[in-house]
């Protein structure tokens, strides 16, 4: 049994709320900024029933500690942060009073950057980053003050081989999670990082995934990927020619409803993840001299979008 410290119960964080659960040997602490009234993940439909046209959905309701203050933390096994990744310093707040007993620290978060965001808060050897895929939406509380989140497919959790990476998987152990190490993180990180790239052009346009059916879309689509793709390989990792048109092809797959992160921050007027996603590339194409006019471009006008 492990004591696991969820930092930020969003969309991710919940879902890794709801397996840790399912795992029935875990005692759950989540950290949020606000009470909570109740939490639930509605899992990944598992067929019809023969009465009703839509999908089951079943439901597990999170039972957990909430904290909303970091001075009422304890020391805990692992910490999970699952904030997004704008927001280390808020993130790091908690981390003094659950790491006193110098539990590892878990880095779900998008981009590329994991450990920098977090090196000057956690010793090195403590951050285990963690490559996140998990079709997920939080939706607003009903009049019952209930929160859900629809977990629309499994949730898969990558981590490079190191000293707390195993722990870190065991914690999955018997859930319906696809959590394993591997030995060329950069390039899973990269290879997810191209999705992502992608992920702009709904947050632009403010429409669900299906608008990248659409060829003139998904030729922006490509060519913010190749770019992705190039400055990628620059940065170590292993990315073929295929990468830009499996990824269009696996939006062009997905529930054209659907609505990424970014998308949905966009229409809550949040802050986004656009320098974790975007920006990056952008950034570290400069760095090697790889030009990056889709991405570039992409950034400038979100950004301008949402000026305020």
């Amino acid at each position: 049994m492990a004591r696991v410290a969820v930092v930020g119960a969003g969309a991710i964080g919940g879902v890794v709320a709801s397996l840790l659960q399912s795992a029935g040997r875990h005692e759950l602490v989540l950290c949020m900024r606000r009470p909570l009234k109740e939490l639930v993940v509605e899992t990944p439909a598992i067929g019809l029933r023969s009465d009703m046209q839509h999908e089951i959905r079943p439901e597990m309701r999170i039972e957990a500690t909430i904290l909303t203050q970091p001075e009422e933390a304890q020391p805990v096994d692992w910490v999970v942060v699952a904030t997004k990744a704008y927001d280390a310093a808020g993130a790091a707040l908690w981390l003094e009073w659950l790491c006193g007993g110098g539990a590892p620290v878990a880095v779900l978060q998008n981009g590329v950057e994991h450990r920098e965001r977090f090196a000057s808060y956690v010793a090195p050897e403590r951050i285990v980053p963690v490559i996140v895929d998990c079709p997920a939406e939080r939706r607003p509380a009903d009049d019952a003050g209930v929160e859900r989140i629809i977990q629309r497919g499994t949730m898969s959790l990558k981590v490079p081989e190191g000293t707390h990476s195993r722990g870190f998987v065991e914690l999955f152990s018997g859930t319906a999670a696809d959590a394993a190490t591997v030995p060329d993180w950069t390039t899973v990180a990269w290879r997810k990082l191209c999705h992502n790239a992608a992920g702009v052009l709904p947050a632009l346009l403010l429409q669900p995934a299906g608008v990248l059916r659409g060829e003139a879309v998904g030729d922006v689509a490509l060519d913010l990927v190749r770019e992705c793709v190039a400055v990628g390989r620059a940065m170590g990792a292993t990315l073929s020619d295929a990468v830009p048109e499996e990824v269009l092809a696996a939006y062009r797959r997905s529930a054209p409803d659907s609505v990424n992160s970014l998308h949905a921050d966009r229409l809550a007027g949040r802050p986004m993840e656009i320098d974790a996603r975007n920006g990056v590339i952008v950034r570290m194409g400069k760095k090697h001299g790889i030009p990056t006019p889709a991405n570039s471009m992409a950034v400038a006008l979100l950004q301008a979008m949402t000026a305020r």
